[in-house]
């Protein structure tokens, strides 16, 4: 007989946090307003959505991850929700119930079906040689088929993947190829009965899907390293004081926590070097999840980023954060700001600076710039005093003379990471429009917001009303219309 387990209650399981579990299919959606003449493809967003009731504890990004994705095709819309089946919710749906809990606390050892959940699939998209993979930063990528957002199966590069895929690769579409890492906190690997891997390896993809480097890069000590960022020549890594404490686990605490008595540190590494030839800077402690953009000036190497001076993980997990007040993420005093460092390769010398001082996150710049300079970013902004990882606008940054412009969602309406999108035969670097989705607490319904990257303060030029709620996620990604037809 199978005990029945106390239901877990967090804020990251209510309102347009609570995770939907019906997978739907909706065509010929109504528009409200006009979709711009040409655009054709698919935006596809990931995020955390647990099939069942949560057990033993939740922490927001330990849900099994959705696929929400939105096409439009002969000025027709259509909509579609979708889990990535991963091992681990197969394995759930097939029990009927959860298995595991979804918290940064301690490991269920004791657990017959294993000591956590793993890979979720649950965090973001890419798209490269032909595929869309969904992603999730410590294992393999899920192969995902557009339209229908089937998943295909885990994807191993013909078994050349030799650890953890970051769920924030970088493509570079002037050379075809994708650059992306691996952690792993422990040093060590459970599955091949303890045998100890380094922290940090770091892999380049040829543009025909080869993986034709992985290198090992050696870090003190383990730390979550959510992102990077690429320019043409190098490949820069942050080693951050968000660490990794085994004891703390055992504890029941959150294994990570922000040591504030360690400092910055930015590895710079020529892109197809090996991992012995990187070059450390270091800045005051902060930590980034998301890098807008990274490119060479002269000397220099300057990277662009969403920096918070300190974070607090525990922040988002039922078992760790007692009361409402311990679970705000976004703080008043957290100072998560688009910033920018500049690395100087001659000298040594490192320069850093705030470019702004409203609290954002989810930076983008368009795709096609990504490790090339590009004047214009995107972030979500973070409404002042909500304490919540709500975004109520999408700021546009001039980053040539410093100037910015905010899409204000509306009164009570809520959006996401905003995806940039060309217009159809753009001339320009913002000849197109920022997508997302849109939840409205007033009615409880989300919606697929198109604004035009080129007057952000005007009201969007379409809206499509979704047949279900979309919850807040993390991640995106626009897939032309091309692209579907050419996929393999």
């Amino acid at each position: 007989m199978v005990m029945a387990e106390e239901r877990v209650t967090s804020p990251f399981l209510e309102g347009n946090f609570a995770p939907v579990r019906e997978e739907v299919t909706a065509e010929d959606l109504p528009v409200i307003g006009e979709l711009p003449e040409g655009l054709e493809g698919m935006f596809v967003r990931n995020g955390p959505n647990p099939q069942f009731d949560v057990i033993k504890n939740y922490h927001w990004f330990g849900g099994d991850g959705m696929l929400h994705g939105v096409r439009i095709k002969d000025g027709r819309v259509s909509y579609r929700n979708r889990y990535v089946q991963t091992e681990a919710y197969k394995r759930e749906k097939a029990a009927g119930r959860a298995l595991w809990g979804s918290g940064l606390g301690e490991p269920e050892f004791d657990n017959p079906n294993g000591p956590s959940r793993g890979n979720t699939g649950n965090t973001a998209l890419v798209w490269h040689d032909g595929r869309l993979f969904a992603l999730w930063e410590a294992g393999d990528p899920h192969h995902i088929k557009l339209p229908g957002l089937e998943t295909i199966g885990t994807y191993n590069y013909n078994g050349r993947l030799l650890h953890a895929f970051t769920a924030h690769p970088k493509v570079d579409e002037r050379t075809g190829e994708m650059l992306f890492f691996g952690y792993n906190m422990m040093g060590f690997d459970m599955a091949k009965q303890g045998a100890k891997v380094p922290y940090l390896q770091y892999s380049v993809v040829s543009p025909e899907g080869e993986i034709v480097l992985t290198t090992p890069i050696d870090l003190p000590r383990g730390v979550m390293m959510h992102d990077f960022a690429v320019t043409e020549h190098y490949s820069i890594f942050m080693d951050l004081p968000l660490v990794f404490d085994m004891q703390r686990a055992m504890r029941g605490e959150s294994p990570l926590y922000f040591n504030k008595d360690l400092p910055a540190r930015f590895g710079i590494l020529p892109r197809h070097a090996t991992g012995d030839q990187i070059r450390w800077f270091e800045a005051p402690p902060c930590y980034v999840f998301h890098t807008l953009n990274a490119f060479e000036q002269g000397d220099e190497i300057v990277l662009d980023a969403c920096r918070m001076k300190d974070v607090d993980l525990g922040a988002l997990d039922s078992s760790i954060a007692p009361t409402p007040e311990d679970r705000r993420l976004v703080r008043e005093d957290g100072n998560q700001v688009l910033y920018r460092w500049r690395f100087n390769l001659r000298t040594g010398a490192l320069k850093e600076e705030a470019l702004d001082d409203q609290t954002s996150d989810f930076p983008r710049v368009n795709d096609s710039l990504v490790a090339y300079p590009a004047r214009y970013g995107y972030t979500a902004r973070f409404e002042a005093g909500n304490g919540m990882p709500e975004s109520d606008a999408i700021i546009k940054y001039d980053l040539h003379t410093g100037r910015h412009w905010v899409h204000y969602h509306g009164k009570g309406r809520y959006g996401g990471e905003g995806v940039f999108v060309p217009r159809p035969g753009a001339t320009a670097e913002d000849d197109g429009y920022v997508v997302t989705y849109v939840y409205d607490h007033n009615t409880g319904g989300s919606e697929f917001v198109v604004i035009n990257a080129q007057d952000m303060e005007a009201p969007p030029v379409a809206r499509v009303p979704l047949p279900q709620r979309v919850p807040y996620g993390f991640h995106g990604a626009w897939i032309s219309e091309q692209r579907i037809q050419a996929q393999k």
